[in-house]
């Protein structure tokens, strides 16, 4: 087997591996079960970056092939689209992995939470790095069975729930899947990936065909991108612990659905086709309809989490409307919003575990000069919350300027509407939660207040969060630099748009 072969297996197993060696660890190793998890994330980051230097600058092709069904194979490959993907999910892991150790710290089932927090690791980066759709659908559906028990891990009951109400949804989705993809096979035949499609020799013949394979596969991926009527699930799921719902928001399974709809519309059909098919456009105002319909949700939600949620299922919809308005500008901003969400959400959702842990915090009535308290966590939320509503120069303007400069290029004004409308409510449902926490005065006691000594809580939950806060500041302000996201979106789409 070639080095370059190697690479991509070695990205999937590091992690299964470290999953299956963490189930039998008991619950007082600590120390081996943090140190594989470690050690598991910075090989994924060497590793990303070798294959990233390869693919940037010399153009070379990293893929594994094996055997898996009749005239199909299970591909990994690693091209610029997946390396964009894995390089968010390699490092975001890290430091949630920081986060979790925290976190759950002295709190039962460890081995049981870690272990399977490594093979969603090992589902995720199988999606990222998947050559074809039924590589694609394998790990597809090995992350909803692997974040499953991490929805479930507190085994209450309002949990368990959530669990069942998320595997309804996600096995439902995942039937679509299947049922387009073996549609899809049995008039193609090939279904590996290629930038530009492959399905541009069928439409003739196979018109309305692939018109009905699009509506099954985009339906199926909405589930876990979360689009209106599909996102019942993701607000219940905010009872899973809080490094679980920074994986749910901001590098698993909605990224996961959103990665799925780009190869999609980008990959198996290709920019033009799908255009020409008109399928496109109504994806598009799909999106449009949930990026509103998420951001009116927000405002009502007391709960700080569920409205985190409701804003979760507008923003993510940012990648689909970039992607479906069908132009160069707008595919960057969709493909920069992949990291750029994925950042500034999972800040939020690490400040709102610190509040939760150290001051038993649940509540936006509660956060009244919150920020006196916890000065370090709320300047944290507030640099998250300024990107989400679109302050320049943070990662969040950035995408929403290429989203409104690609709207213009293809003529689609109604997007400026959109996205105008979008940062008006943004505002609305985080600028309150800003003020109460910095201008209000404190309540004469919290919920559940904890010492940290002389901090505001264990360094294991702040540091996180401060490293994504500032890495929300650092892609808008080093935009334009190489290896940027906003540098590897223009590489991708440059690509994709290659005549």
């Amino acid at each position: 087997m070639s080095l370059n072969a190697l690479l991509p297996l070695l990205m999937v197993l590091s992690s299964l591996l470290v999953g299956l060696i963490i189930f039998f660890l008991p619950e007082e190793r600590a120390g081996i079960r943090i140190a594989l998890n470690l050690a598991a994330a910075v090989l994924k980051l060497i590793l990303v970056g070798v294959m990233s230097w390869g693919v940037f600058f010399y153009g070379l092709e990293y893929e594994f092939r094996m055997p898996l069904l009749h005239s199909q194979e299970l591909i990994l490959h690693a091209d610029a689209l997946s390396i964009l993907f894995v390089t968010l999910s390699t490092i975001l892991w890290l430091v949630t992995t920081v986060y979790a150790i925290g976190y759950l710290e002295d709190s039962p089932h460890r081995s049981r939470f870690f272990g399977f927090f490594s093979l969603c690791v090992m589902a995720t980066v199988g999606v990222a790095m998947a050559g074809n759709m039924i590589t694609f659908l394998l790990f597809y559906e090995l992350l909803t069975l692997t974040t499953y028990p991490l929805i479930v891990h507190r085994g209450t009951e309002e949990a368990r729930r959530a669990g069942r109400t998320y595997l309804i949804y996600t096995m439902t989705g995942g039937v679509l899947i299947l049922t387009g993809t073996v549609w899809l096979h049995a008039i193609a035949g090939s279904l590996d990936f290629s930038y530009g499609g492959f399905v541009s020799d069928l439409v003739d013949e196979h018109r309305t065909a692939l018109i009905a394979i699009f509506v099954l596969l985009i339906a199926g991926l909405g589930v876990k991108a979360a689009l209106v009527p599909f996102h019942g699930w993701l607000p219940q799921a905010m009872i899973a612990p809080a490094p679980v719902s920074a994986l749910l928001h901001a590098v698993a399974v909605v990224k996961a659905g959103a990665f799925g709809i780009v190869r999609v519309v980008d990959d198996v059909y290709g920019v033009e086709v799908a255009a020409n098919l008109g399928v496109t456009g109504p994806l598009a105002v799909l999106a449009g309809v949930t990026i509103i319909y998420g951001s009116i949700r927000a405002l009502f939600q007391d709960d700080l989490k569920r409205r985190l949620a409701f804003s979760t299922i507008s923003q993510v919809s940012y990648i689909v409307l970039g992607i479906a308005i069908a132009g160069p500008l707008a595919t960057i901003g969709g493909l920069v919003h992949l990291v750029h969400q994925g950042v500034m959400k999972i800040t939020l959702f690490f400040c709102a575990g610190n509040l939760a842990e150290t001051l038993g915090i649940h509540k936006i009535s509660e956060m009244n000069g919150v920020g006196r308290r916890m000065p370090w966590t709320m300047t944290a939320f507030t640099i998250g919350a300024f990107g989400m509503i679109g302050v320049p120069p943070l990662a969040g303007f950035v995408s929403k300027w290429y989203l409104g400069l690609g709207a213009l290029e293809v003529g689609q004004e109604w997007v400026i509407y959109v996205l105008a409308g979008s940062s008006l409510l943004n505002a609305a449902y985080f600028l309150p939660i800003l003020y109460a926490a910095w201008f209000k005065l404190p309540t004469d006691s919290w919920p559940d207040e904890r010492a940290f000594g002389s901090g505001e809580t264990a360094w294991t939950l702040l540091l996180p969060a401060v490293i994504t806060a500032f890495l929300t500041l650092a892609v808008g302000l080093l935009a334009s630099m190489p290896f940027s996201p906003l540098h590897w979106a223009r590489f991708i789409t440059t690509l994709e748009y290659l005549p």
